[in-house]
């Protein structure tokens, strides 16, 4: 390689990891209101509702359709506005639907707030695609590294977001929670610096390029292969959800535990879903996609019973962390499945179906969520693990049997 060669690389280099920090810092300050949404959002609803508890996980139902839409909107945003100015425009959606969240707390007003989280999903839709911005920077060396720096930022995330929830809840006593989602308003904002000073490279297809021929979308979703991921995959992500949504109800409302408590029970849970990151991408490429993801339910499993074995602080917890590292393990196994089920030039319509199906069921089991532990309790939302798991875990099997035959033919 010749010096001016060598020089160009290294600025590339310099510049990749220039916005792989900014993208970083980015991802850890508006990955934190997550958390604040699923730690406090069910008890804010639970207050706030009447007799009838049955709808106290809606606004988290908002959260996830929220996620849903700010998917699309991002993808959208981008090809209007470009990459940086969208997660701009993501930052200030959440901080708006932070202020309002405030807003609708003192007001006391249900459906505000229900509104308000959707808008915090919304931001969460365009935070997501901060790691593919990460790796779409980098040159082919770095994009592993620049992964796992916003990986990084995820757990970061999932320590700020509690705490702040945790400090400020009380803020404006004896209106509880609306001094967190106030907190995330300036927190949010921040997050504007270091996105302002990103240079990110263009990734729209040229003008007059000629389109590659792809398959029908039909074709290719009635695989065996996508069908099990998809499956597989919306499986891991509704359980964690449905668990997720209603563990702070059961902790606090079913068995009298603080609400900071339930938020460190989510604190320990989002580090667990994140965390297992950095390796797990490693044990797909040693095992397989669907050996990982088999792994994956049978933590799931463990999680439905350690909760099953009591209702003390410890069964929470653990169950909730087995819940993240189980949903890690599903989750990206079960998308690295769903990715090997496609040729790169159908990525778009695939993915977009994907997520669609995905977050809708999402959705669905949130709203599920508060609707079940009013009925029937916290140990009935157990049994629900289990139905899910095996039949998840038998189209895994069925799958690997198909891959064996493939393989010796």
């Amino acid at each position: 390689m010749d010096v001016a060669a060598a020089q160009g690389l290294d600025g590339q280099l310099a510049t990749a990891k220039r916005n792989v920090y900014l993208l970083a810092t980015a991802q850890a300050i508006l990955g934190s209101a997550p958390p604040v949404a699923f730690a406090l959002g069910g008890l804010a609803g639970f207050q706030m509702l009447g007799a009838d508890k049955s709808l106290s996980t809606a606004p988290l139902t908002g959260f996830n359709i929220g996620i849903a839409l700010g998917a699309v909107a991002v993808a959208i945003a981008s090809r209007m506005l470009g990459r940086r100015e969208s997660f701009m425009l993501g930052a200030l959606t959440g901080a708006t639907g932070s202020g309002l969240a405030a807003i609708a707390l003192i007001r006391s007003d249900f459906w505000l707030f229900a509104f308000s989280l959707l808008l915090i999903g919304v931001a969460g839709g365009f935070t997501q695609k901060i790691r593919f911005a990460a790796a779409d920077a980098s040159p082919s060396f770095y994009k592993g590294k620049a992964i796992s720096w916003i990986l990084g930022a995820g757990i970061v995330s999932a320590i700020l977001g509690p705490q702040l929830a945790i400090f400020l809840k009380d803020a404006l006593a004896p209106i509880t929670f609306a001094g967190a989602f106030i907190g995330l308003v300036p927190l949010m904002l921040s997050a504007l610096v270091a996105l302002f000073f990103l240079k990110l490279p263009e990734t729209r297809r040229p003008k007059g390029s000629t389109p590659v021929a792809t398959r029908p979308l039909r074709e290719i979703i009635m695989t065996q292969r996508f069908m099990t991921g998809m499956l597989c995959g919306i499986g891991s992500y509704a359980l964690m959800t449905f668990m997720m949504t209603g563990a702070p109800l059961a902790m606090v409302v079913g068995c009298g535990f603080s609400s900071d408590l339930a938020t460190l029970g989510i604190q320990w849970h989002v580090i667990a879903m994140f965390a297992p990151s950095f390796f797990t991408g490693m044990l797909v490429s040693r095992f397989g996609a669907e050996k990982v993801v088999a792994a994956g339910l049978i933590i799931l499993m463990a999680c439905a019973v350690i909760a099953h074995m009591g209702v003390e602080l410890w069964n929470f917890w653990a169950a909730l962390i087995l819940l993240g590292v189980g949903w890690n393990f599903g989750f990206i196994g079960a998308t690295a499945i769903v990715a090997s089920s496609y040729r790169p030039e159908e990525a778009d319509k695939v993915q977009g179906f994907h997520d669609i199906v995905l977050f809708t069921t999402v959705a669905l089991s949130s709203f599920s969520s508060g609707k079940i532990f009013t009925a029937f309790g916290w140990s009935f939302m157990n049994l629900v693990i289990w139905p899910v798991t095996i039949l998840c875990l038998i189209l895994v099997l069925l799958q690997m049997r198909a891959s064996a035959a493939k393989a010796a033919a």
